[in-house]
This record gives C-alpha cells, sequence and structure tokens, in this order.
C-alpha cells in the first residue's frame, strides 16, 4: 500500500546492509546517510512524459530527529573548512543553517532573504529561482548591515537540496557581488548530478548529508538510477 505523504521524513532507519540501488524502487528512495542509516524519501515525478523522476526532501515537514540527523552529519563536514560564520539560504536552507551553525558552536548565522526591507541595496540582490518552484522567481536580497559579518571572513552557505544549481548558484552571484567567496558549501542533500555543470566554472566544495540519484522508469514500471553519464 502506498504511504500517505505525511508519512516521510519522519524517522531514520538503522543500517540494514542493502545498498540502496540493489533493486527497482516502487515509491521511496532510500538514501544513506555517513554512518549507513536510512532516510527513505518520496519518489516525485518530474514534468514530462512521466519517466523521470527525483527523491524528495522538504526539510520544513521533517520531523525535529530527521533535521537533527541530517544537520550532525553535515555538521562534521563543514566543519573541516573552519569556518567563521555560517549564511542560511531561505526557504527552506534557513532552519538547516541555524542548526549547523549552533553546532558549530557559532552565536549566530546570516540569513539571506526573499522580502526586500527598505532599507536594502538593489545592487545586493539577485533574482531566483528553484526545481519546486519553477514558474515563480523570486528576488534574492542580502540585508547590508550584515556585511561587517561576512567581510574578510570564512563563509559555509547552507542550503537544504541542491539540484539544478539555479538557486545556489543565484546564491553564489548575490554573495560575488558583495566580494565573499564560501569556502564550502553544505546541503542535507544534493539531487542527482544535474547541479554539475552550472557550477563547474566556479568551483566550489560541496558536501552533503545525503545524496540521491537521478530516476527513470523501467520495463518493469520500477524506478531505477540512471549513472551519471546518462544523465542530461
Amino acid at each position: 500500500m502506498p504511504r500517505l505523504p505525511h508519512a516521510f521524513w519522519q524517522e531514520i532507519l538503522p543500517a540494514d546492509g542493502t545498498p540502496a540501488e540493489a533493486s527497482g524502487l516502487i515509491d521511496a528512495y532510500p538514501a544513506r546517510l555517513p554512518d549507513g542509516r536510512v532516510l527513505e524519501l518520496p519518489i516525485r515525478v518530474l514534468p514530462g512524459d512521466g519517466s523521470r523522476a527525483v527523491a524528495s526532501l522538504i526539510l520544513n515537514q521533517a520531523s525535529f530527529a530527521v533535521e537533527d540527523a541530517l544537520a550532525e552529519a553535515l555538521t562534521a563536514q563543514v566543519a573541516e573548512f573552519a569556518p567563521d560564520i555560517v549564511v542560511g539560504v531561505p526557504t527552506l536552507g534557513l532552519p538547516l543553517a541555524a542548526n549547523v551553525a549552533r553546532r558549530l558552536g557559532h552565536p549566530r548565522f546570516v540569513a539571506l532573504g526573499t522580502s526586500r526591507k527598505f532599507w536594502y541595496d538593489a545592487s545586493l540582490s539577485e533574482p531566483m529561482a528553484s526545481i519546486t518552484s519553477p514558474d515563480h522567481t523570486r528576488t534574492l536580497y542580502l540585508d547590508p548591515r550584515m556585511l561587517p559579518l561576512l567581510e574578510g571572513r570564512r563563509v559555509a552557505l547552507i542550503d537544504d537540496v541542491i539540484s539544478t544549481a539555479s538557486s545556489i548558484g543565484a546564491v553564489l552571484r548575490l554573495l560575488a557581488k558583495a566580494g565573499i567567496a564560501p569556502v564550502a558549501i553544505g546541503c542535507a542533500m544534493l539531487q542527482s548530478q544535474r547541479w554539475r555543470a552550472p557550477l563547474a566554472a566556479q568551483l566550489p566544495v560541496i558536501r552533503s548529508a545525503i545524496a540521491s540519484p537521478l530516476l527513470e522508469k523501467g520495463a518493469d514500471v520500477l524506478w531505477h538510477p540512471l549513472l551519471e553519464k546518462d544523465t542530461p
């Protein structure tokens, strides 16, 4: 029986030794944390002919235990780069960024925003779209009052999911306008490999708690991971 949508993202399952790609998938992809534990992610069919899909993570619908597990795994990877300050990407990257910053022992983090305050500078803005809202372009802002927290410091950029790199690319362009180049980018999940080509010229260091492949429907009507070389 198919699982109800709200039943996903609520618990971390113990490691069972079975490779995530061992067999075809029906409605969920078992993403593995670095310690081998599993977070089951619902499979979402991409727009088009229905032959391809991705594993979905909506972090603000996850349990606190799941968010904490993802933040703990991500913090361990980001800590390697000794960041002085964490910058969070709206909207779903903000709670994760706060969680990671606390685990790094930081007293605060810097939140980018999509709601313009009257004191914002238009030169510190950038249009941004995402895979989950393809028909809705927002404007991303960096509060100019936060610049002293970022200038000359080691910045870690934190988002929830990196997929096509449309959102994170906009963030990198925005930070570049302020002369900020992150030492690392962290996310809860890398979704497929479609982000690689758009970010290749910028050569950012990217770390994630979990990863999931692009999926293709097979002749058996099950979902199967696409090899990277087959990914457009």
